[in-house]
C-alpha cells in the first residue's frame, strides 16, 4: 500500500492537503471529502483519524485508489463556522458551467482528474431524522436516479443494526442539490455520489464513529478494503 501527499490550492490562502492511498492491486477509485463546512468537526476528525490508520498500517487498502481531502475548507475550520459564501453551493451545475469559488474550482479539478467511482461527502446537520424528515442529521444522501441507491439502503440497514435507539438511526434521503460537491460529480463525473450527515444533537466522539464506520462501509462495497 503506498501514500502520497498533495497539496490543493497550493500558493494561495485556501492551500490544504489531500492523500492518495494505492492498494496493492487495481481496483476502483474512491474520494473522500471533509470540512467542506468549517463547523462539521466530526467530519474532519474522522477523516484526519483515516487517514492515520492508513499512514500506522493499522487500516490496509485491499486493491484500488483512495483519495482524501480531511479538510477541505481551513478558513472556514479556523473559525468553526460553515463559510461565506457557502462553498457547497459553489460547485458547477451543468458542464458548461465553471465552480464559483477557488476553492471549489480546485477540488473539483482534483475529482476530475480521478474520476472516481465513488464520492463520499461527509457533513453534519442539525436534528433526528429519524423523528422529523425536514431534517437531515443522521442521513445519508444521494441523488434520486443514481446507482448508488441500493448500497446507500444497503449500508444505511447494515449501520442501524449496531445502533440500539431507534431515533438515532440513520434514514436514506433521495434528493438532489445543485451547486454542492456531490450533486456535480454525479452529474459531471457520473460518480456515485453520497453526502453524510451525522447529527450535531450527538456527542462528538459518537459522530465520529458513526462517520469512520460508515467510510469503511463504502470502502469495502467499492472493494477497496476486505
Amino acid at each position: 500500500m503506498d501514500i502520497m501527499q498533495g497539496e490543493l490550492a497550493i500558493g494561495t490562502k485556501f492551500h490544504t492537503s489531500y492523500y492518495i492511498v494505492k492498494g496493492s492491486g487495481d481496483g476502483a477509485t474512491v474520494m473522500i471529502t471533509a470540512g467542506i463546512h468549517g463547523n462539521e468537526t466530526a467530519s474532519v476528525s474522522a477523516a484526519k483519524q483515516f487517514v492515520h490508520s492508513l499512514q500506522k498500517g493499522l487500516l490496509q487498502l485491499h486493491k484500488g485508489t483512495l483519495i482524501i481531502v480531511p479538510l477541505v475548507n481551513q478558513q472556514a475550520y479556523k473559525k468553526r463556522i460553515r463559510g461565506i459564501p457557502d462553498l457547497n453551493r459553489t460547485f458547477p451545475r451543468t458542464a458548461h458551467d465553471k465552480p464559483r469559488h477557488p476553492l471549489s474550482a480546485h477540488l473539483f479539478r482534483l475529482a476530475d482528474q480521478y474520476r472516481p467511482a465513488w464520492y463520499i461527502d461527509m457533513h453534519e446537520a442539525n436534528g433526528l431524522s429519524r423523528l422529523n424528515p425536514k431534517v437531515l442529521g443522521q442521513s445519508l444522501l444521494t441523488d434520486r436516479r443514481s446507482p448508488s441507491v441500493k448500497t446507500v439502503r444497503q449500508i444505511v440497514k447494515r449501520i442501524n443494526r449496531s445502533i440500539e435507539r431507534q431515533a438515532t438511526h440513520f434514514t436514506v434521503r433521495l434528493r438532489e442539490l445543485p451547486g454542492s460537491g456531490r450533486t456535480a460529480a454525479a452529474r459531471l463525473l457520473q460518480a456515485n455520489a453520497v453526502t453524510v450527515e451525522t447529527s450535531w444533537s450527538l456527542p462528538h466522539s459518537i459522530r465520529v464513529k458513526y462517520q469512520k464506520n460508515i467510510l469503511r462501509q463504502f470502502l469495502k462495497r467499492a472493494g477497496l478494503m476486505q
